[in-house]
């Protein structure tokens, strides 16, 4: 399959690369600079020169394309007003990769995250949240998901909060930045909140099964670890970096310390048997192993 990436040099992006290439597919890679499009030659990909505000690109993409993945978005949560920016640049983009897929049968997979189910696990039933700092993302992947009955196998990736790699990555790897800033490895409130989590190569298997398999409509959990205690998490960092480990205001995270005080455990039960997906990485706590002090 001929298949068009954003996001295709990041973290969760490169592995996906490195997983459709394995598997035989032909992958053309978004590059907003020099730097990115050499990363995508050296995974296997073509790159196609521009960023997420270049809709024709976008739309040329995809037109060319036998399928789409998306997984690129700003991640600058310095602000809301940040945020906010990166949310519609994101919104406009899936429209744009959208509307050559309309009425040929092809996949979109898009990326989410997994959502909240206050009391309990999340499951791939849930419906993701349309508020908060980044809840027009949720309102984004609706739409997406909306066009499967006009003839686009739309499906949606839903990522934990941390999708990890060597000890990097996603809201572990905040926590990480945050320690290395401040000189404490520190936790909103008393640590018992549970973070879901996946490796990145894990993941990867998902987004080409999705690709290759899923259903028009359908919403898929990457989850290996339902929910690890941030506490634990920020111990493993406190441990490998040498810092003291301690429970911090969540003020101190910014934007983002409400969400990170927040328990939000996830299974991926339904996605392993729906898809036949395994996830046979190391879990989170085992990968921070790898970070150098």
């Amino acid at each position: 399959m001929k298949v068009f990436i954003t996001g295709g040099t990041g973290l969760v992006g490169s592995a996906v690369v490195a997983e459709l290439v394995a598997a035989g597919h032909t992958v053309t890679a978004l590059s907003r600079s020099a730097s990115s499009a050499e990363r995508a030659e050296a995974a296997g990909a073509t790159p196609l020169r521009g960023s997420l505000t270049d809709l024709e690109v976008l739309r040329a993409g995809a037109e060319r394309a036998e399928g789409v993945i998306h997984l690129a978005f700003g991640n600058d949560f310095s602000s809301p007003e940040a945020i906010a920016r990166d949310v519609t640049e994101e919104a406009e983009a899936l429209a744009a990769l959208a509307g050559p897929l309309i009425g040929t049968g092809r996949p979109l997979v898009t990326v989410a995250g997994t959502p909240v189910a206050p009391g309990r696990a999340s499951t791939e039933e849930d419906p993701l949240p349309t508020e908060g700092p980044v809840g027009g993302r949720g309102e984004s992947v609706a739409r997406v998901l909306a066009l499967a009955p006009r003839g686009v196998r739309a499906a949606a990736v839903r990522l934990p909060r941390t999708v990890h790699h060597d000890g990097r990555g996603g809201f572990a790897g905040l926590l990480t930045e945050h320690a290395r800033r401040s000189g404490v490895a520190g936790y909103p409130g008393d640590g018992a909140q549970r973070w879901p989590a996946v490796h990145a190569l894990d993941a990867a298997v998902l987004f080409r099964l999705a690709l290759e398999e899923a259903p028009g409509g359908s919403s898929w959990h990457a989850v290996a670890d339902e929910g690890v205690a941030v506490r634990a998490i920020a111990s493993v960092i406190g441990r490998r970096l040498g810092l003291p480990v301690e429970s911090v205001p969540e003020e101190a995270f910014g934007p983002l310390g409400p969400v990170f005080a927040t328990d939000q455990p996830a299974s991926g039960a339904r996605t392993r048997a729906g898809l036949g997906w395994t996830p046979v990485r190391p879990g989170l706590l085992a990968d921070l192993e790898n970070l150098g002090g």
